[in-house]
């Protein structure tokens, strides 16, 4: 046999897996009772926060994400916990000063994670320093995740160079962030052996299902010399999440590259989110949709978690029937927009560009904001142009940014200490404030109402300090 290099898991169910299929509104009281049983497994990492779930946290669910952490924190005590972070972006969709995604990678080790996996949309180095040097800072493990896509300038020999300038940064692995499942089973080999010639960090090869060739992609990679994936517990995996985690373990069992991983373990694991699958499935939550095969995504490249918004911001403006001209409608946008890998934001920016330009029945009739602001280099510089006449229908005259955005940002983390004095009861309150002002003020008079249920002699205390 060759000589053993058992391949690692990371685990996405609490974070990515239910991002991808049930837009991410799995409560924490679904996570906790398994996760002493989790924690025996012996995974790489458990992927549980960043990402959309602090948003969706707040939003959706009236959690704090800051709880859910140290929550997860204390039922994890032999895994490394793992968080994804948009670069600059750090969890929201714009950039922020560098004082606040210091203070936020500080707070988020601080809170138990481990390992911080930061990416950006744009693939724009620039926009990940920051992060990555905080996270080194604090002692923590940054890996650098490349946003994979395809297109002209996406060659092997950009992919390798980019590998060496993130090894340069200080990065401690790097990831292949293959959001949208377009990673084919040998193109996959080709990618792990020129990264591995560019760079020594370890390499993390995260994919779904959305085109069904994501578990394939992962035998071959492993066998190319990747040396950890992500997998999901398979009640949550497939359609547009990860391969199973069982049957990825299995894969790989009796060969040089087994994971070890107990099937025993997994299946309690398993057993304990099945009925949760269930419910989701009756109340709507998992729509039958986004668990198929889609083909479509290698022309379209679309990610699963952009796949399963547009269906329900098309649901809302009554417009399902446009779905598959939608998804024509997004390759050329993203043409017009210099090629950027789809990937939050820039997924968002791309498809609510392209429902505006079907649903109006004219293209760029209607630009919103964010569209504005990727063509003006507010959130870095793409690999290719932008199309100049939509550039210019766009923005009009203004001069479009070359610097590093973050740049041109004040430091604000003071400035938003004031502005959530009033209802602030954790340190971490500032930096939900200042990713989430509106959602996180609604989200502290929630909390503060509770509390005062709970307790009414606190209604009379808290009456000065904090004003419902």
């Amino acid at each position: 046999m060759a000589e053993k290099k058992p391949v690692k898991i990371t685990e996405t169910i609490l974070r990515d897996a239910h991002q991808s299929l049930i837009a991410t509104r799995m409560p924490t009281e679904e996570m906790l009772p398994i996760l002493e049983t989790m924690d025996q497994v012996g995974y790489y990492s458990v992927e549980c926060w960043g990402g959309a779930t602090f948003d969706a946290s707040l939003r959706f669910l009236k959690e704090d994400p800051w709880e859910r952490l140290r929550k997860l924190r204390d039922g994890f005590k032999n895994t490394k916990l793992q968080m994804l972070f948009r670069g600059q972006n750090i969890l929201g969709y714009s950039h922020y000063s560098d004082d606040v995604v210091e203070y936020f990678v500080q707070k988020s080790l601080a809170n138990g994670i481990d390992i911080i996996r930061i990416f950006d949309c744009l693939n724009d180095l620039r926009n990940l320093e920051t992060a990555v040097k905080a996270a080194n800072k604090e002692k923590g493990h940054a890996q650098v995740a490349l946003s994979y896509t395809l297109g002209d300038a996406y060659t092997l020999e950009y992919w390798k160079e980019t590998a060496k300038k993130i090894e340069e940064m200080g990065a401690n692995s790097l990831c292949i962030k293959d959001m949208a499942g377009l990673l084919t089973p040998y193109k996959a080999t080709e990618l792990v052996q020129a990264l591995k010639e560019g760079t020594d960090l370890p390499i993390d090869l995260h994919t779904h299902y959305t085109s069904g060739v994501a578990a394939m992609t992962y035998l071959k990679a492993v066998e190319a010399g990747c040396d950890i994936i992500d997998t999901a517990i398979s009640p949550f995996s497939m359609g547009t999440a990860q391969p199973a985690t069982e049957v990825m373990v299995e894969t790989f069992k009796g060969t040089a590259y087994d994971s070890g991983l107990d099937q025993k373990i997994l299946k309690k694991v398993a057993d304990h989110f099945k009925p949760y699958r269930e419910e989701c499935l009756a109340n709507g939550l998992l729509n039958p949709k986004v668990m198929g095969v889609n083909i479509n995504t290698l022309l379209y490249q679309v990610p699963g978690g952009m796949l399963s918004n547009l269906v329900s911001q098309l649901a809302e403006m009554g417009a399902e029937d446009k779905f598959d001209e939608v998804l024509e409608e997004i390759p050329r946008v993203r043409k017009d927009f210099g090629e950027p890998p789809l990937v939050t934001p820039s997924s968002q920016i791309v498809g609510t560009q392209a429902v505006l330009n079907v649903v109006m029945g004219e293209r760029y009739k209607m630009v919103n904001q964010q569209a504005k602001d990727l063509l003006a280099g507010k959130y870095g510089q793409t690999v290719k142009p932008f199309n100049k006449e939509v550039q210019k229908k766009a923005i009009g005259e203004e001069k479009p940014i070359t610097c590093r955005p973050a740049d041109l940002i004040e430091p604000s983390l003071e400035k938003f200490e004031k502005e959530c004095a009033q209802w602030k009861t954790q340190e971490e309150d500032v930096l939900t404030y200042a990713l989430f002002p509106q959602v996180a003020k609604e989200f502290f008079e929630y909390r503060q109402a509770q509390q005062t249920k709970i307790d009414p002699a606190m209604a009379d205390k808290e009456n000065g300090a904090y004003p419902v």
